[in-house]
């Protein structure tokens, strides 16, 4: 099975993203929400936040993961954490799991890409693009990069081929215009970020010493040199936030 960089560093973190474990778990704990209640993980990464949901607070989750490879890494998670009777995947486009499911009690969407719908980039559109979704009173635990000021002009292209960002407080912003309640909001520490970033760099870094051979060992090295070069430069104007908000 052919390997590229996202799979071999996720395989090596707890939670996909500059975020501790912890503190998604005292976010999810905020909502109230426990055995019974019904979730959706949009970009479900290497599945430990699906894991979590059902393990730790008992709920039934629909996750969704577009990649082949990060689905096979989350779904050997689910199955290695004894909630497989608990967590469905769905390798399929979230825009085409959402158009089944109603009601929800929570959507949890940490660093996904276009999790509404391809071309749904603006942090309010995705925002609103979610509510049809939930149950009155539904939750959203919605985790992603911010501006800490404005950045270069390059850095602001580079990041954004795939979403766009706001800063702290216009994810907040933006969420209230799309008829959320802010319940609360905060920001990974530095410690935060080295950690997630050594963990990645060093994944990739051991697994291609650990394979000579490998035909896509040029490509792991070449895009872990590149995620390096992109942080080291942007990490002045970078953030990453975790949010919870709740339906009006």
């Amino acid at each position: 099975m052919r390997r590229n960089f996202h799979q071999i560093a996720y395989a090596a973190l707890e939670v996909c993203n500059a975020l501790e474990r912890a503190d998604l778990a005292a976010c999810t704990a905020r909502t109230g929400l426990g055995e019974g209640a019904r979730a959706l993980e949009i970009g479900a990464g290497n599945g430990e936040v699906s894991v979590l949901l059902a393990r730790d607070f008992g709920m039934t989750v629909d996750a969704v993961e577009l990649d082949w490879g990060m689905a096979a890494l989350a779904q050997a998670r689910i199955d290695a954490a004894g909630v497989s009777d608990r967590v469905t995947l769905h390798r399929l486009r979230s825009d085409t799991v959402l158009a089944d499911l109603r009601g929800l009690d929570l959507i949890c969407v940490i660093g996904a890409t276009e999790p509404t719908g391809e071309g749904v980039r603006e942090p309010r559109a995705m925002l609103e693009g979610l509510k049809p979704h939930l149950r009155d009173g539904g939750w959203v635990i919605w985790g992603d990069l911010f501006w800490k000021d404005e950045p270069p002009a390059p850095l602001r292209q580079v990041m954004e081929l795939t979403n766009l960002y706001a800063t702290h407080d216009g994810w907040q912003a933006a969420a209230r215009e799309a008829g959320y309640e802010v319940v609360s909001a905060g920001a990974s520490s530095d410690e935060t970020w080295n950690r997630y970033l050594a963990a990645m760099d060093a994944a990739a870094r051991d697994w291609i010493a650990a394979n000579p051979y490998a035909e896509e060992r040029r490509m792991v090295g070449a895009s872990a040199d590149r995620v390096k070069s992109m942080f080291d430069f942007g990490r002045p104007w970078l953030g990453f936030g975790l949010y919870l908000f709740r339906k009006a």
